[in-house]
Formats: structure tokens, C-alpha cells, sequence
């Protein structure tokens, strides 16, 4: 390739990446970032008001990104998913985005270590029509494992709490997700990137780059990392053998 052709072509990477940054993780004022919310993260009114009404109870502000929602709706409608876990549930803010892509007769077990978010989750799963849909169980989600385990096989799991525990969810998803079923995991960036900063030694921090490094490994998975907000990863649990 001549020289001129090697810098058009490098250029053009540069200003993909710099486009991809901006969409998504940049700032969600730009008019592409604003095109994509507006056309394909539409929140419903059930969304915005569990949204608008965690923050109203003063919960942490923690909870997942619109766009990330959509895409765990998107996940969820594409493996038909009847039978799901999610490891926080906080407000319920995802939980919603995930029930929106299960089929009608899906159920969705979602864990909550703290008993007051617990009961404003239930509080908003209800008001949203969910409640047949939603079972809340409160607990340290590692400890309730052996009991959820009577549900599998499970079509999707999500883990958006407990970081020091992901590697621990890793090895027991995948003894409970279907073949083909999907494992995602958020802060997969470890809360702004500070996975690709080996000077990082936060515990979460780390056991969130083990996680990452053991997924992306392992061959039963086929992997990736959806990246919006502080990062989703991905991984589809292949057929054995």
C-alpha cells in the first residue's frame, strides 16, 4: 500500500474510533449519540417513571444506561428467553428493560442484598405490571446460588453487583445457562476503564479483569464486550462438543 493510501486508511480508523468513543462513551449530547437515543433507546413510560422514582427515594445512582438496557432487551428477545437471573437489582431499572424482551410467560429471578431497595423494586415492579413476571429475593446473591440453581437452565443472566464475586457467577453460569444461552456482566471497563490500568489494585477492579480475562478465555464462550456506558460483557455459552 503506498504511503498516501496507509495515512487515508489510518485516518479513517482514527475518526471511526473517535465516532464509536463518542456514541458510546462519550457524551450523550452529540447529535449521532442523540439519533441512536432517540430512534432505538426509546424509554416507555414505565421505564422513565422506575428511572425517574429510584431517584426520587434517594437510591444510589448506579444503575445502568438506557442504551445498555436496550441492549439487554435486545438479548433477551434474541435467545426467547423464559427463565432468567440477574445478580442487583437496585430499583428495578434493568429488570424492566430485561422483562421487555422475555416472552409473555418468562420469569425473571432478580437478587437484592439490601431489603429497602428490595422493597422499592417491588414497589416499581408492580406499578409496571411486573410483579407475576419479577420475583425479588433478598440476599447475598453468592449464598442464594444452590437455591436459584432449581431453576436452570437459565436463557440469560445478568450480573450487575457483588464485583469481587463475578469470577465465583462466571464458573456457576456456566453450569446453568442453556447451550447458547447469554451471560453479560456490567462495569465490565471496572468504573471508567481502569481494567486496562494494571496499576489498579481495587479489589472490584481486579476481580473484574480476571472475569474479563477468564470469559474472553475460555472456550466455551463465544465473547465480547458491548461498548456502552462502563462496558458490557458478553458471553454466549457454546453446545458441548
Amino acid at each position: 500500500m503506498k504511503p498516501a493510501a496507509r495515512l487515508e486508511v489510518a485516518g479513517m480508523r482514527d475518526k471511526v474510533a473517535e465516532i464509536w468513543e463518542e456514541v458510546c462513551v462519550g457524551s450523550q449530547a452529540s447529535p449521532l449519540a442523540e439519533y441512536i437515543q432517540t430512534t432505538f433507546t426509546v424509554e416507555d413510560e414505565s421505564l422513565r417513571w422506575i428511572r425517574q422514582e429510584t431517584a426520587r427515594k434517594g437510591l444510589p445512582s448506579i444503575h445502568i444506561q438506557p442504551q445498555e438496557g436496550a441492549f439487554l432487551r435486545f438479548l433477551a428477545a434474541v435467545v426467547g428467553a423464559r427463565t432468567c437471573l440477574e445478580v442487583g437489582t437496585l430499583g428495578g431499572y434493568s429488570a424492566a428493560w430485561i422483562a421487555g424482551g422475555m416472552a409473555g410467560d418468562g420469569k425473571l429471578h432478580t437478587v437484592e442484598v439490601n431489603l429497602q431497595h428490595a422493597e422499592a423494586a417491588r414497589e416499581h415492579f408492580a406499578h409496571a405490571g411486573l410483579s407475576g413476571r419479577v420475583e425479588v429475593h433478598v440476599g447475598q446473591a453468592i449464598d442464594l446460588l444452590p437455591a436459584l440453581a432449581a431453576n436452570k437452565p437459565y436463557d440469560l443472566i445478568f450480573l450487575d453487583a457483588d464485583k469481587p464475586n463475578y469470577p465465583n457467577y462466571l464458573a456457576w453460569a456456566a453450569d446453568h445457562l442453556r447451550p447458547g444461552g447469554v451471560l453479560a456482566a456490567h462495569n465490565a471497563f471496572g468504573y471508567g476503564g481502569k481494567v486496562a490500568d494494571e496499576s489498579v489494585t481495587e479489589l472490584a477492579v481486579q476481580r473484574i479483569r480476571d472475569f474479563n480475562a477468564r470469559l474472553a478465555e475460555d472456550g466455551r464462550w463465544t465473547t465480547t464486550i458491548f461498548p456502552a456506558g462502563d462496558g458490557l460483557a458478553v458471553g454466549v455459552l457454546r453446545a458441548a462438543g
